[in-house]
């Protein structure tokens, strides 16, 4: 029976991931083939944010890679992949615009912006160490140590948690942004509503899907110990 548990949190752990990962490529897929009325590209909107938003020391630079697009709080840069830096999709200037928000979160001192930015060192030391120590302590038995990766698990999940905020926060300030820059349609604002909405669901399910694999560790652990 607990064999069935844990195969069973392994499935639906993977189902989450996946399901999330379709809805947010569905969505863009869907949107980066609507043209915007206005013809703005997405580096033309972040620019014009940023600019407005007293961030003119904030840079927008092309990147490489498939939704690539990230804000690097520690270089002032908005790094936007090339189909969103110069398409002029609805589903290209919400990225654009998310992004820009989270440049705009830096400016302010934005609460969990900044308890995040202080646990990534930790949590890329938990993501390392926490699965040499499960290994190891699958390999030799050592189920003191096999607790010290779950513990590692439970400091990713916590980054996971404090990065739903960040993420929806920044979401609405680009909405917000949009339509007060007048940069969508009544129309174009709910598409990039849904746009942003599927791609923080990703979000949302690394966190169901890293609470569920520590439950299946503790279970599997758990057992193993009895």
């Amino acid at each position: 029976m607990d064999s069935f548990i844990v195969y069973g949190l392994t499935l639906i752990s993977l189902f989450i991931v996946l399901l999330a990962q379709a809805f947010v490529s569905g969505s863009y897929s869907k949107y980066k083939k609507v043209r915007n009325e206005r013809g703005i590209t997405g580096k033309d909107a972040a620019r014009e944010i940023l600019d407005r938003n007293g961030l003119s020391d904030v840079s927008v630079v092309e990147t490489h890679g498939n939704l690539s697009d990230h804000y690097d709080p520690r270089g002032k840069v908005v790094r936007l992949s090339s189909e969103i830096y110069h398409g002029t999709s609805v589903a290209g200037v919400s990225v654009a615009a998310h992004e820009c928000g989270h440049a705009i979160q830096d400016k302010d001192g934005y609460m969990f912006m900044r308890i995040r930015a202080s646990l990534v060192p930790i949590v890329n030391f938990s993501s390392y160490a926490g699965y040499f120590a499960i290994l190891l302590g699958c390999i030799f038995g050592a189920i003191d140590l096999i607790w010290v990766g779950i513990l590692c698990e439970v400091v990713i999940l916590l980054f996971q948690f404090i990065t739903l905020p960040v993420e929806f926060n920044a979401s609405r300030r680009a909405l917000k942004l949009i339509k007060e820059y007048n940069f969508f349609t009544d129309k174009e604002i709910r598409q990039g509503r849904v746009m942003l909405r599927a791609a923080a669901m990703t979000y949302v399910a690394s966190v169901a899907s890293t609470l569920i694999q520590i439950l299946r560790l503790v279970l599997m652990f758990t057992r193993r110990n009895d």
